[in-house]
């Protein structure tokens, strides 16, 4: 692999339309990422999904690209009309049965995978002990560890038997915090012993599962770094999930465009540091602008040797075995046949007994 080809693998991107544009094959071809995430801004109806994931694999210069989405249910929900939309995990929680969230994750991931999409940043495994907290909220299957690792075991499951690579979030834990770090940089001050038996609890569960990927948290937590929000810090990302927890899948960090990382560093020094603090994928999920200086301040980087080649080519290694261990060669999916699994109604059934189960 050249230079670009492996500091390209390191980024996951998103993009504007939902037309494959001869603009972002030419990003595509310059810029090689690792993987592409999709927001509803891309999203028209179940046939055009498949078009788009056709072309983005058809056209990756690496393929195949891990194609991600944010498809929780409730109101973290990507997909268009046709579509089978689950609500919000406490209330597939509330229905007190985890063969439920295994089934709803069951027919989400067949779904996914009918339209080419192969990955989901799901489920959350924060606890939402705060009540004040203003972005997990009803997100979150429980405000004790319990419930939160039966059901987002569960739903890691459901998704992973149906082939979609699930994703863990917010690593170390976004429960507890008092601000949305899509504006600002929260911050959790539980001690290490709190953190241990809550907010840590179902991702350690997770990873002795076999949890293949994580998402860090744009959260400062002062008992396991003074000064770097989880994102930006060894102690957590290397020290904390790979050395304590054993962790040995793919690291990936929050969007990067977030105020919590952009208020306090460009985009570009930021991305060096997490990749210096032991994240594998650093994910952009809208300016083009902000993509390509990301790219050139990892390029500078290695050249400064502020990065190392080997730490970049181990989190490479970890994303091609993700990628040889979860994802078939790649074939088109049919538009035509889309129709056959998406919003089938055996899934539309299951959907109208959590409704009717949780009022």
């Amino acid at each position: 692999m050249t230079i670009r080809d492996t500091v390209g693998q390191l980024l996951m991107v998103g993009f504007e339309g939902t037309e494959f544009s001869r603009q972002f094959l030419a990003w595509l071809e310059e810029y090689r990422p690792g993987g592409v995430i999709l927001f509803s801004r891309n999203l028209k109806d179940p046939e055009q999904v498949a078009q788009l994931t056709n072309a983005l694999q058809e056209h990756a210069p690496n393929p195949p690209l891990l194609i991600a989405i944010d498809e929780e249910g409730g109101r973290v929900s990507r997909l268009p009309q046709g579509f089978t939309t689950f609500p919000a995990a406490s209330r597939v929680a509330a229905c007190h049965a985890s063969d439920v969230a295994y089934e709803a994750a069951a027919v989400t991931a067949q779904e996914l995978r009918a339209v080419g999409i192969n990955m989901n940043m799901a489920p959350i495994l924060d606890v939402n002990n705060n009540p004040a907290n203003p972005i997990i909220g009803d997100r979150a299957y429980g405000t004790e560890p319990e419930p939160v690792c039966a059901y987002g075991l569960s739903v890691m499951q459901g998704l992973e038997d149906n082939g979609i690579i699930p994703c863990g979030k917010h690593f170390p834990g976004h429960g507890d915090t008092m601000t949305d770090s899509h504006h600002v940089l929260p911050v959790v001050e539980a001690d290490r012993t709190r953190l241990d038996a809550v907010e840590l609890e179902p991702f350690r569960r997770a990873i002795r599962r076999g949890l293949p990927a994580i998402m860090t948290a744009h959260v400062r937590y002062p008992a396991l770094d003074a000064e770097a929000p989880a994102t930006l810090s060894q102690s957590i990302l290397t020290d904390l999930l790979r050395n304590e927890l054993g962790f040995e899948g793919v690291t990936l960090t929050d969007d990067m465009e977030m105020r919590a990382i952009l208020d306090h560093q460009p985009i570009g020094e930021a991305t060096v540091r997490a990749l210096q603090a032991g994240a594998d994928m650093v994910v952009i999920c809208h300016q083009q602008e902000r993509q390509r200086e990301a790219v050139s301040a990892i390029e500078q980087a290695l050249e400064r040797g502020d990065l190392s080649w080997e730490r970049l080519t181990a989190s490479v290694a970890r994303i091609r075995a993700l990628k040889e261990k979860r994802l078939e060669p790649f074939q088109p999916v049919d538009p035509s046949r889309v129709a056959q699994t998406v919003g089938h109604p055996r899934h539309k059934a299951l959907l109208a007994k959590i409704q009717n189960d949780v009022g």
